[in-house]
């Protein structure tokens, strides 16, 4: 079954401030805020929803196609997708554009600052839904351009095509009734437990009539594991236990992947989410949200000590 990842393409840009931001703002001149921070070298990985879900679905063995925009200096992250064997076919490079960064700098503290330029994914993908076979696809329309959040779940239900809606951090500018029209008619809505709940607060549905409008709805709930909500029940999945915990960023992305993997392989949804959890234990053991790895045989062994 071919598999589409619509999202974004980003590269995140990580430098460490070896102080406190607070010994460099002033509270009485918050309104005339002008600092500087020097900070220890910086480290560029490479990110995006887009980019994160499809390396976990090659790490489980799968083929899948990127959808979305990329910009001038797209040439690092193009050469890295086709070393570990993902297509860039569907993959737009808009010449006039970065591509999206985000700049995050952390202090000693662990507060963050970030400064996040869209660049690129400010354009569509243009992905073209003719040239797809509905019976033989599931799409991920996870969070990036947001014509394309708004239109793909339109053009998925005139083609017939199943699709998973994952609005994640694109909520807060998704408004109520395209976060509707999305979700009816979804094969899986997924988010964490907090995004689900400002999906309820925007729409004004409980999670009851959410659960009527799509199929299912799965709800990541970190190192608690997560939950498969359904008309029928639901279904807890447990987090499976990662030989230490270095970065969690990116963790729901792999969960995404393995998720994605299970249900092309036929695997039922519980089956399905047990194989996003293992993925997702692997990916908070390195640094980086494209930077983990495991073999088939290591998959299995955690797979089977846990379920």
């Amino acid at each position: 079954m071919n598999i589409i990842v619509s999202g974004s393409l980003a590269y995140d840009r990580i430098m460490d401030f070896p102080g406190y931001f607070s010994d460099h703002i002033l509270p009485d001149k918050i309104h005339v805020l002008n600092v500087c921070f020097q900070v220890n070298g910086m480290k560029e990985k490479y990110g995006g929803t887009a980019g994160n879900i499809a390396y976990a679905l090659t790490l489980m063995g799968e083929k899948p196609l990127i959808s979305a925009t990329i910009g001038h200096d797209y040439h690092r992250y193009i050469e890295w997708l086709l070393k570990i064997g993902i297509s860039t076919a569907e993959i737009k490079i808009m010449e006039d554009e970065f591509t999206a960064c985000a700049y995050i700098t952390t202090d000693r503290a662990d507060n963050q600052i970030t400064g996040f330029n869209p660049g690129a994914m400010k354009y569509s993908s243009g992905l073209d839904f003719e040239k797809i076979d509905p019976d033989e696809t599931i799409l991920i329309i996870s969070p990036g351009n947001l014509d394309d959040m708004v239109n793909y779940p339109h053009l998925c239900k005139s083609r017939g095509i199943g699709y998973i809606f994952d609005p994640g951090q694109s909520l807060p500018v998704l408004n109520a009734k395209n976060l509707v029209e999305a979700i009816e008619g979804c094969r899986i809505l997924i988010s964490n437990d907090y995004e689900l709940d400002m999906i309820v607060n925007k729409t004004g549905l409980s999670r009851e009539s959410l659960i009527g409008k799509a199929t299912t709805i799965i709800v990541t709930l970190g190192e608690l594991g997560s939950q498969i909500l359904t008309l029928s029940g639901e279904i807890n999945i447990p987090a499976v236990k990662p030989k230490k915990v270095d970065d969690p960023t990116g963790a729901g992305d792999s969960y995404r992947g393995g998720l994605i993997s299970g249900l092309v392989r036929g695997m039922n949804i519980e089956q399905s989410a047990k194989m996003g959890s293992v993925c997702a234990s692997f990916a908070v053991e390195c640094y980086g949200t494209q930077e983990y790895t495991f073999s088939p045989e290591e998959f299995n062994e955690r797979f089977n000590g846990t379920f």
